[in-house]
């Protein structure tokens, strides 16, 4: 990664805009924060900027989903983990937002609330284009430096990403430096065979990835879980009722098409978990009955995936395999979580579910990487060229 770092520069009495990515999973019923762990890799780069002014920013959720909701509780976490007051502000490029930030004095730090309340960061944008954006254009004059540390929205070309560089001196945070460094090491050395295990909700992301994983040989069997599975699994005929997503007929097609052409990588679920009157209940996925809702895996699947596991040279695991926020739905999650630390591969961990759950059954140390990123980690892997990266590079050639 040929880019600038903290390091690079004097930072004492610099005003910073901190583009970070505190997007973290959210209880649907309380609207609680369930994971903490990507607000407190933010303290990381936080620490390096002792004397600066430094103005935090981040999304949380997408626009009309559940988890779309203001950054206050996130603010209070972040008070708790830097032990000192953190400003906050409900507004990103208003009036209120541009007084806190010439408000600031050395050492203090203000949190912006979430930047998808501006309509312009819920689109991709080129590099020019999103430097010509209302939030860049009327923002970046109150800032001396732009540190990107969202690793984890890497492959998004949003204005607060793409756009701040264009105007700014940029550089990578603590995370992202930390991030691109420890994964290229480890690819150096990952060795075949290649086994993905995806899950997760993304997927036209997902099914973008996946034929980028196999075409660069980084894929020998992947493991599907999830949303994803359940397409590739309607894609089979094994699912006969619609799901009920966006764009679904387009995605089921791309699915089905890859399966054509990689008719021995793919594995799907053999046995699932749905919800009965508020209890568990598992079966076969050809006992499935009209409307019922796949929740989970089921053992046989877990046993399956396990073996395949156990034989890999190098696993990559992203998302989560079912509805891991419910207590009833969390055990295939937990049990290829377990599968992956047990095993003798090579192992990265992708996404903020993921990590919360390797956390909670005390694995993490037993897993050579781990990140909160989740598409970009996968678009990284497959050598494609991430917006952010691409940024980062530009912003060094011009300094």
């Amino acid at each position: 990664m040929r880019v600038l770092t903290l390091d690079d520069f004097d930072l004492r009495g610099k005003t910073v805009f901190l583009r970070v990515d505190m997007n973290c999973p959210i209880d649907p019923d309380t609207m609680e924060i369930m994971g903490t762990r990507r607000i407190e890799e933010v303290v990381e780069t936080l620490k390096a900027l002792p004397e600066s002014k430094v103005v935090v920013a981040s999304h949380q959720g997408r626009v009309g989903n559940k988890d779309y909701t203001g950054m206050d509780k996130h603010a209070e976490v972040l008070q708790k983990m830097m032990n000192q007051e953190i400003k906050y502000v409900e507004d990103v490029i208003g009036k209120s937002a541009q007084d806190a930030i010439r408000g600031l004095g050395d050492g203090e730090i203000l949190l912006l609330d979430n930047l998808r309340l501006c309509a312009e960061e819920n689109y991709e944008f080129t590099p020019e284009n999103a430097a010509d954006t209302i939030m860049v254009k009327r923002l970046y004059k109150l800032f001396d430096l732009c540190v990107l540390d969202s690793f984890p929205s890497a492959h998004r070309s949003h204005p607060s990403i793409i756009g701040f560089p264009q105007m700014l001196p940029a550089c990578a945070g603590r995370v992202a430096e930390r991030e691109v460094r420890n994964l290229d090491e480890i690819m150096t050395v990952a060795k075949a065979p290649h086994v993905i295990v995806l899950g997760g909700s993304k997927i036209p992301d997902r099914i973008e990835a996946i034929k980028m994983l196999i075409q660069n040989k980084r894929a020998d069997h992947i493991l599907l879980t999830g949303l994803i599975g359940n397409v590739f699994m309607r894609a089979q005929a094994r699912i006969k009722s619609p799901l009920g997503i966006k764009r679904e007929d387009e995605v089921v097609a791309k699915a089905h098409a890859l399966i054509g052409e990689y008719p021995d990588i793919f594995a799907t679920p053999v046995d699932v978990a749905i919800d009965k009157d508020g209890e568990r209940v598992e079966m076969d996925v050809r006992e499935m009955g009209k409307g019922d809702c796949i929740l989970d895996l089921g053992p046989k699947t877990i046993e399956y995936y396990s073996k395949l596991i156990s034989g890999a040279g190098t696993v990559f695991i992203s998302g989560p395999a079912g509805k891991f926020e419910s207590k009833n739905f969390e055990y295939g999650t937990r049990e290829l979580l377990k599968a992956v630390a047990n095993s003798m591969a090579t192992t990265i961990v992708s996404g903020g579910h993921l990590t919360t759950a390797l956390k909670q059954e005390g694995l993490a140390g037993r897993i050579n990487h781990v990140s909160t990123a989740g598409g970009a980690l996968v678009l990284y892997l497959t050598g494609k060229k991430l917006p952010m990266i691409s940024a980062l590079e530009e912003a060094a050639r011009r300094i």
